[in-house]
């Protein structure tokens, strides 16, 4: 049995229309339990309020901001889920993430936690240990701290230990380390 042209368009027009309300409600639904477990971000101070670089702006992706130890779940609210081309830069004061078309993350030093290197996060794997994750804490609507973890892949590979070092000597439990992952040696996509 075959069906008249435009019906079938119809039914697919309507098929996908479905399939995009099901996808915003869901999103829709993370960004509320999102901005109920994540309060205000801290604002960026302005260029006094930062103290003196630790680091040169490095240029990457803002790959996203997960709860921590979860690196599948990623926070939408306040546009912590978003990918994003960013330079981040470490300051006395913390880190500076400025993302393009989303909005800018300020990690002061006080909430740093501590500082990896991950093969992936958030539905992005690149191997090798190649995206730099940092570990700290957000406020809750109530005050509680709210353990986050924010990867960003730098554009050169030889920036990632810079970032590294530099968030690693703002907090003293960063985990900075000499080891090397096995699948390191099979990322030969990373520039140097």
């Amino acid at each position: 049995m075959s069906m008249p042209m435009p019906v079938a368009v119809g039914l697919w027009v309507a098929l996908g229309v479905g399939i995009l309300l099901v996808m915003w409600r869901g999103w829709r639904g993370s960004m509320a339990r999102g901005a109920g477990a994540v309060g205000t971000l801290p604002v960026v101070p302005d260029g006094a309020g930062l103290g003196a670089a630790r680091t040169d702006a490095i240029v990457g992706t803002y790959v996203s901001s997960t709860m921590a130890g979860d690196w599948l779940g990623r926070v939408v609210a306040h546009d912590l889920g978003v990918r994003s081309s960013a330079t981040v830069q470490v300051f006395d004061a913390g880190v500076v993430i400025e993302r393009r078309g989303a909005a800018d993350v300020f990690v002061p030093a006080g909430v740093l936690r501590g500082v990896r290197r991950v093969a992936g996060m958030a539905g992005k794997y690149v191997g090798g240990e190649g995206i730099v994750v940092i570990e700290w804490s957000a406020s809750s609507p109530d005050g509680a701290p709210v353990p986050l973890d924010t990867g960003i892949r730098t554009q050169r590979a030889s920036d990632r230990s810079i970032l590294v070092d530099a968030v690693g000597a703002l907090t003293a439990s960063a985990v900075v380390g000499p080891y090397v992952s096995p699948d390191s040696q099979f990322d030969s996509k990373e520039p140097q």
